[in-house]
C-alpha cells in the first residue's frame, strides 16, 4: 500500500510534492468555478423560462393578429358594400380596395370616369339632336315656276 500512496500523491512540475496550501487553493478555485457554473446554469434556466414565456406571448399575439385581420377584412367588405349601395349609378367592379382610403380613391376614380362618359354622351346627343314631331307643312313655293308649269301643277293636284 505504501506504493499506492506514493502513486496517488501528485507531484509538482519540478518533481516535488504539492503542499497542502496549494491543494486548498486549487480546491477553493474549483469551488468558485462550480459556484459560477451553478449561477450560469441558473441564469440559463431563467432565460429558457423567459424564452418559453415569450414564445407563448408571441403565439397569443399571432392569434390576436389573425382575429384582428379577419375583423378588418370583414369591416372593409361591409364598408365597400355600403359604398356600392350608396352609389347605385356606379359599376360595382370599379369600387375596389383593402382599406378605407383605397375604397374612397376607387370611388372617386369611378365617379370621375362615369362623369366623363356622361359628358361625352351628352355632347354626342346634343350634336345629333332631332326636333320632336314632324316639320310643319307649308305650301310649295311656286314663284320659280312658269305660268304653264303652275297650270300643270294645279291640274295635277285635282286629279
Amino acid at each position: 500500500m505504501a506504493k499506492n500512496d506514493n502513486q496517488n500523491q501528485e507531484k509538482e512540475p519540478d518533481g516535488g510534492e504539492l503542499d497542502s496550501s496549494r491543494v486548498a487553493e486549487l480546491e477553493v478555485g474549483l469551488a468558485e468555478k462550480n459556484s459560477r457554473l451553478s449561477e450560469l446554469e441558473q441564469a440559463l434556466a431563467e432565460r429558457d423560462d423567459r424564452i418559453a414565456d415569450l414564445k407563448q406571448s408571441l403565439a397569443e399575439l399571432e392569434t390576436q393578429l389573425t382575429e384582428l385581420a379577419d375583423g378588418r377584412s370583414q369591416a372593409m367588405a361591409s364598408y365597400r358594400e355600403l359604398v356600392v349601395r350608396s352609389n347605385p349609378g356606379l359599376p360595382e367592379e370599379l369600387i375596389t380596395g383593402d382599406s378605407v382610403e383605397e375604397i374612397d380613391r376607387s370611388l372617386a376614380g369611378a365617379q370621375a370616369l362615369i362623369d366623363r362618359v356622361r359628358q361625352r354622351l351628352e355632347t354626342e346627343i346634343a350634336g345629333a339632336r332631332i326636333p320632336a314631331g314632324s316639320p310643319l307643312r307649308t305650301a310649295a313655293d311656286l314663284s320659280a315656276l312658269s305660268p304653264q308649269e303652275k297650270i300643270q301643277y294645279a291640274m295635277g293636284e285635282r286629279r
